[in-house]
């Protein structure tokens, strides 16, 4: 039986129009038709003030990320940063990366939102702090990656590393 180039082709077109099965679609992510404004603690994340990422910890005074105003954050290319403690995953060469000083005057928990992929390790001293939860930020918001950090009062350093991205949207807020 021979079928003609017609009947294939117009199979193929018939097939791509029909849509997916209803659980196929269940499980996809939502598409967002319109960004959500982030509320609470993270509300600042909608007017984020530019900021310079430093190469070096002795350079981070003029890098000072304010708790609980989002920062555009002006990432360096990975060769250029001098990390105080190696990142986990440090990236590639082509990637990028920097520092960022936060001074903690209260203890608590504080969650660091970011708006792309990236390695983060906060560090005081020659100790990087280990964080307590990973995940998502709420859907539709650009918040990409939370990491939350049981902090005591003090100078820490906010290393992020491993991003494809030259800048991105950084938060850090205090926890209720």
């Amino acid at each position: 039986m021979k079928i003609s180039r017609v009947v294939v082709l117009g199979t193929l077109a018939f097939i791509a129009l029909v849509p997916p099965p209803v659980a196929a679609q269940e499980m996809a992510p939502a598409a967002c038709v319109m960004p959500v404004a982030p509320t609470d603690e993270l509300a600042s994340w909608a007017d984020p003030v530019p900021l310079a990422a430093e190469n070096s910890e002795g350079r981070t005074g003029r890098a000072r990320l304010a708790i609980g105003q989002a920062a555009h954050l002006t990432l360096l290319k990975t060769p250029e940063v001098r990390y105080p403690l190696r990142p986990e995953k440090p990236g590639e060469s082509g990637s990028f990366g920097g520092l960022v000083r936060l001074d903690v005057r209260k203890a608590g928990t504080y969650r660091v939102a970011l708006g792309s992929a990236a390695w983060i390790d906060l560090v005081r001293g020659r100790q990087a702090v280990t964080s307590i939860v990973h995940g998502h930020g709420p859907d539709c918001t650009g918040i990409r990656k939370i990491v939350d950090f049981p902090l005591t009062p003090g100078r820490y350093t906010l290393q992020i590393a491993a991003t494809d991205e030259p800048q991105m949207t950084v938060l850090v807020v205090r926890l209720p």
